[in-house]
């Protein structure tokens, strides 16, 4: 027991007198008294909070959304990493014209979807961000789907997007007396995947073979899926969308009419919407809003 009682100081349990009657505490000793000072309930708050640090950086399983950027699909946009530029529609075989305004194609951000993993802190912190939206993974992608799986299908989506979009053009412009019979067309917009541009691209792809200045120099937004047809159908994150267009300078957005529901009493500030359903709606839309006759049209309406 003596042996023990002298051990005991040296491994800070206790404090040691020194020589000149100073009292020495290593670290470990020093770390010892303080939690002695402590209650259990200390403990407990100490314990629940550092399980809380990590489950907030652990993986969430919900997904984010948020506004994302715009494009002009009647100017340029970077191509590759080396910061280069190239048209957004690339037109040959036709005369082409320019415009002084622009037509944006809008787009949603996410994370939580395959390859870009998001936390639970992240998640927490979108739930109080009125610009973003929460919801389960399996809602938006499903379940076991990989990064390369994700990435293959929102590409796939958007070259069936961008080849009805070409193909539903050229219907409208040779119903106008247009020879397209030589016209060729691609679209460069790296990193924007899935088939909500296709209206947007028609648009553009009129525009840009029509001598007429449609938007009139106006700045007009929009989205939908576009087939080959011409008919406009619904997307999904319309009202992150709307948010997207007014950020980025538009005054007008035309929406497809299946997804009015959404968009009544979301439009943001200084943004005015337009429901179409046909692309000769939204052709139809433009060349009024150029010629500053657009608040003569129809609006989404709660059914």
């Amino acid at each position: 027991m003596s042996f023990l009682r002298n051990l005991l100081p040296y491994l800070g349990v206790t404090g040691r007198v020194e020589p000149d009657g100073s009292e020495h505490v290593t670290r470990f000793g020093r770390l010892l008294r303080y939690c002695r000072a402590r209650s259990p309930r200390w403990f407990a708050g100490a314990a629940a909070v550092a399980l809380c640090a990590v489950t907030l950086c652990l993986p969430s399983a919900y997904s984010t959304e948020w506004p994302g950027p715009t494009r002009d699909v009647l100017g340029t946009a970077p191509t590759g990493g080396d910061g280069e530029e190239s048209e957004v529609i690339d037109v040959t075989g036709v005369e082409t014209h320019k415009d002084s305004g622009k037509l944006l194609l809008v787009t949603i951000s996410a994370n939580g979807v395959p390859g870009y993993p998001v936390t639970n802190l992240e998640v927490v912190r979108a739930w109080f961000d009125p610009q973003s939206v929460v919801m389960p993974r399996e809602v938006v992608v499903p379940a076991g789907q990989t990064g390369d799986e994700y990435r293959e299908e929102t590409a796939k989506e958007m070259t069936s997007s961008q080849d009805n979009a070409v193909k539903a053009a050229k219907r409208f412009l040779d119903g106008r007396g247009v020879d397209v019979s030589g016209m060729k067309a691609s679209m460069h917009v790296d990193d924007i995947g899935g088939p909500s541009a296709g209206m947007m691209y028609a648009l553009g792809l009129i525009d840009k073979v029509t001598p007429q200045q449609e938007t009139g120099g106006e700045t007009i937004a929009g989205t939908g899926t576009i087939d080959a047809e011409g008919k406009v159908g619904r997307i999904g994150g319309i009202r992150l969308k709307m948010i997207a267009a007014r950020r980025d300078g538009a005054a007008w957005f035309l929406a497809p009419k299946s997804n009015c529901d959404e968009v009544v009493g979301h439009v943001p500030d200084g943004l005015r919407d337009v429901s179409v359903s046909t692309l000769d709606e939204a052709y139809k839309a433009l060349v009024a809003i150029g010629e500053g006759k657009g608040e003569s049209l129809p609006r989404c309406a709660v059914k």
